[in-house]
């Protein structure tokens, strides 16, 4: 991608943010895609693991095409085929009502998506709608999961035995919500939901 990508400065916004944008590829057709950034100097970077979460997870029903990541100028970039709305954008386009029938296909993909990311020995660790985001053109009716930088490996690859939970070294420096709270406890393992 290289000389492509060195304008990207002006759509910087957020830490880490998420914009699509039009590119020429190295033959020169026009693409769609979505670039993520996350300025070199993030308190906490988390581009590069969630980069490698993608590669791993690459040719999964419903997870995006990663096209290209790297550093340019004081950026890493993540480059990935570009999605159409979340559900969250959906549920409120249709007065925040889903016929039962959307909402059991919905279901039925969603959960295929997280069971194949647990089968990759991973958790996602923030599942909610912005995190799900319908396709475009020919996919446009398959859901995608999206957002890999909170996800953690859960099971330890060659014995397939659950790592023990430990505390993290460092602060995410995350807002404190109940589903945050909800997120660490159950981390934690088995607790009584009454309490939290």
């Amino acid at each position: 991608m290289g000389n492509e990508l060195t304008n990207l400065s002006h759509i910087m916004g957020n830490p880490v943010t998420c914009r699509a944008i039009q590119l020429t590829d190295v033959v020169y057709q026009q693409i769609e895609v979505a670039v993520k950034l996350e300025s070199l100097k993030a308190k906490h970077p988390q581009l590069l693991y969630e980069s490698k979460l993608y590669r791993i997870l690459q040719g999964g029903t419903g997870i995006p095409h990663i096209k290209w990541y790297g550093n340019e100028n004081d950026y890493s970039v993540l480059v990935m085929d570009l999605l159409g709305p979340s559900l969250e954008d959906l549920f409120n386009f249709c007065n925040r009502r889903f016929s039962a029938k959307t909402v059991l296909m919905l279901a039925d993909q969603m959960i295929g998506r997280i069971e194949y990311v647990h089968k990759k020995n991973f958790i996602h660790r923030d599942i909610k709608p912005d995190n799900f985001l319908m396709g475009i053109g020919r996919h446009c009716n398959q859901l995608f999961l999206i957002d890999f930088g909170l996800a953690k490996k859960y099971k330890d690859t060659r014995s397939k035995q659950h790592i023990p939970y430990r505390e993290a070294k460092t602060s995410l420096e995350l807002p404190d919500t109940p589903v945050l709270t909800l997120i660490l406890e159950l981390n934690k393992g088995k607790q009584d939901f009454g309490q939290i």
